[in-house]
């Protein structure tokens, strides 16, 4: 590499391109390279145009992106190997700072072919075809053998809760298991649209005490 172009490397890195990595509290596809936040990058950049990727941040942020596209459009004209390096530091930048609007961790972004959970990929068909069905009948499905299950778990202890001092606290357990389950899920389904799913389910926590 040239000295010239180490040098901006550093500055980039020294701007951030560089992120400690932390735990994760919620599993998404948005910290993937095959994630809509990095093709949106890709596309701002191959413009080069940054108001794809504004979308993908708070108003707070929108300063800070702007400044690193510019370096990242400075530094990826200067070598293949320039581009390669300025190029993930504005993933990165971009990334970290979405995820930081929701108030979720950052732990970098993971490679192209990283799999997601089912449900995020149904959600995200669902967008692609215009069609909402086949994730109702994946989400419905998926509910409804949760709430039998709980049920019949809680029915069946429930049958033995007078036996012993044992027997009524593992109906017990099983009937606050039962309970959360099913009111997490209502707070979930009827939160408002912008909330996310994490916080019906505090909510659902903090409703009853075990």
């Amino acid at each position: 590499m040239k000295p010239g172009t180490f040098r901006l490397v550093l500055i980039l890195v020294a701007c951030g391109a560089v992120v400690l990595p932390l735990p994760r509290k919620a599993s998404a596809h948005c910290d993937t390279m095959d994630g809509p936040v990095v093709r949106a990058a890709k596309l701002a950049l191959d413009k080069p145009d940054v108001t794809p990727v504004l979308k993908w941040v708070k108003p707070r942020y929108e300063g800070e992106i702007r400044t690193a596209f510019q370096k990242t459009l400075d530094v990826r004209a200067l070598s293949a190997e320039a581009k390669g390096l300025a190029d993930m530091y504005f993933f990165e930048t971009l990334v970290r700072l979405h995820r930081a609007g929701e108030g979720a961790p950052y732990a970098g972004i993971k490679p192209a072919g990283t799999a997601v959970e089912p449900p995020v990929a149904a959600a995200d068909k669902a967008l692609e075809t215009g069609s909402a069905d086949p994730l109702v009948r994946m989400v419905t499905e998926a509910v409804a053998a949760g709430i039998r299950e709980r049920f019949a778990h809680a029915t069946e202890k429930g049958k033995h809760s007078d036996d012993s001092v044992e027997a009524g606290r593992e109906f017990v357990a099983a009937y606050v298991v039962f309970v959360h389950y099913v009111e997490g899920l209502y707070l979930a389904a009827t939160a408002p649209p912008g909330a996310h799913a994490e916080e019906g389910h505090a909510a659902a926590e903090g409703a009853h005490e075990p």
